[in-house]
């Protein structure tokens, strides 16, 4: 495995690029905990992607990219942050024909979802929305072939190696195995997502209505 690899991104920004998500959840929460501890020279926002981590409003990027290169950074340490719990019913159109490709039962499809420690490795395509790792390239599953025009706000959903919840309806593709009450955004909360880069995350099966 090869070291990041730092790129300029403007005057003053730094895209880091990495070999894996894993990896870039690492350098994410190494560059989170540096600036909590005030060890980590003037960084406007820190944004993490699928294996790349953003850093905006940089002072001195030249000097910034010649530190990261030399950091030695810890892998992500399990159950470390606070775990958020989020409810589901179990009760997703899509949920027999995932069931169906990881070969189990839809039962079965239930307890390895809701047994998995997931982690929020980055957010993006609609506010409040969140892509959690934890279940690994085992249990990837394509994208539907056909997008639904509206996926009802709460769906939870999976596409490759992720995991996400709908915060509103909208169109989208992911195969739908649940849904969730719990509020994803909310503009008066601070923050006003319930689920931001780092969090983790676990889903407690709930009866359907």
């Amino acid at each position: 495995m090869s070291g990041p690899r730092v790129l300029p991104d403007g005057d003053h920004a730094l895209l880091v690029e990495l070999d894996s998500g894993e990896a870039a959840g690492a350098l994410h929460a190494e560059l989170v905990r540096r600036r909590a501890a005030g060890t980590l020279p003037p960084v406007r926002e820190i944004v993490p992607a699928a294996r790349t981590v953003l850093l905006d409003g940089v002072d001195d990027p030249p000097a910034l990219a010649a530190q990261l290169t030399t950091w030695d950074i810890p892998p992500l340490e399990s159950g470390a942050e606070e775990t958020v719990e989020i409810p589901v019913r179990y009760d997703g159109p899509d949920l027999a024909d995932v069931a169906a490709r990881w070969r189990v039962s839809e039962r079965e499809a239930v307890r390895i979802h809701s047994s998995a420690e997931f982690r929020v490795a980055f957010c993006g395509f609609a506010p409040g929305f969140a892509y959690l790792t934890g279940l690994g390239e085992r249990y990837a599953v394509p994208r539907r072939a056909t997008p639904r025009t509206a996926v009802p706000g709460g769906s939870v959903a999976l596409a490759g190696e992720y995991t996400g919840v709908y915060p509103r309806s909208s169109p989208g593709g992911w195969q739908l195995i649940g849904s969730t009450d719990a509020p994803l955004w909310d503009p008066h909360r601070e923050p006003a997502a319930l689920l931001t880069p780092g969090t983790r995350v676990r889903f407690v099966p709930r009866p359907s209505r």
